[in-house]
């Protein structure tokens, strides 16, 4: 049995997010290029770490693959002493550290869960913390509205008065809208449509995303946004709206109505965060815990110095 197929039984059996399921990245990488490094206990898998993997121009790249915001290593449940529980845990990371391929670049976004990263720290690579916001009990949604600013309030009420909210949308129709956001801010569609529209597949055939848009009364869409979850958690994974009906209200009342559609499938609501300061307040101001999570990252000097002599060439050019 390959370690694919180990790691594909073992995703079968533990609550693993949906981003490190093997049939998300069979598409967001391809599927052959991505692996796993395992470590086996007793027979039974006790850690592993899937990664994405590109080769060009002779360089080596693990890299945090397209609309996935997190990847990182999942370790089983360990009980004891804490101290032993924090020394199992060095081990295993360090032996997956150890497995992984000899690569010019690395870059992971882990889970929030992944409190740790001294394993990594210790073998020369480097963290940065992002922040996302997080609903971790969905239990009580009338706790959640109470705890929105009342500017969200405020927007979800209007907006309810101004547009009806559906979830049959076909995916090229939302992918129109969610192009809005980058046009915005005079940027392209960071993906292709036809990778977006090989995920939603995946997604609809295994019940696991919906859309919800926002449409007012001569037709119009005001905004839309992509949620998919797994037995853990709903994420906020995409999301747009027409730049000429902002003041709508209409993103604030589809949260709304995918958090309360999260409370029948999962447990927890993820924003999935960001560090551009508008979005982040926004997210902020739906009264959602701010959580941390590590992006790790490594390069060996080859890499620098490619680095170096690319900011250097920008910065000249710049000057012309």
């Amino acid at each position: 049995m390959t370690t694919k197929e180990k790691y594909r039984r073992l995703v079968q059996t533990q609550e693993i997010e949906i981003f490190l399921e093997q049939r998300w990245l069979d598409i967001v990488c391809g599927k052959e290029n991505w692996d796993v490094v395992i470590i086996e206990e007793a027979g039974a898998l006790a850690a592993a770490f899937p990664y994405c993997m590109r080769r060009k121009y002779g360089f080596t790249w693990l890299f945090q693959p397209p609309l996935t915001p997190r990847l990182g290593p999942w370790l089983s449940p360990s009980e004891g002493k804490y101290a032993s529980q924090f020394s199992r845990q060095k081990k295993k990371m360090a032996l997956l550290v150890e497995q992984l391929p000899d690569f010019d670049y690395f870059c992971q976004n882990f889970n929030h869960q992944v409190t740790n990263w001294l394993p990594f720290y210790w073998k020369g690579f480097h963290q940065t913390t992002y922040y996302t916001y997080l609903f971790d009990d969905l239990s009580n949604i009338n706790k959640i509205w109470n705890g929105f600013q009342n500017t969200v309030r405020t927007d979800i009420r209007k907006a309810q008065k101004k547009t009806t909210v559906k979830s049959d949308l076909d995916i090229d129709s939302f992918i129109d809208i969610y192009e809005f956001t980058f046009r915005r801010q005079n940027l392209s569609l960071p993906y292709t449509r036809d990778f977006i529209r090989t995920l939603d597949n995946a997604c609809d055939k295994y019940g696991r995303r919906k859309i919800f848009y926002a449409q007012d009364e001569k037709k119009r869409i005001h905004a839309a946004i992509y949620l998919v979850w797994d037995k853990t958690s709903a994420y906020y994974l995409m999301g747009g709206g027409n730049p000429e009906l902002r003041k709508s209200g209409a993103t604030s009342l589809l949260i709304w109505e995918a958090i309360k559609f999260s409370s029948q499938v999962t447990r927890n609501f993820d924003f999935e965060g960001s560090m551009i300061e508008p979005i982040e307040r926004f997210f902020r101001s739906f009264g959602a815990k701010q959580v941390p999570y590590f992006h790790i990252s490594s390069m060996n000097r080859r890499t620098k110095l490619l680095f170096s002599i690319r900011a250097l060439l920008r910065d000249s050019w710049s000057l012309l």
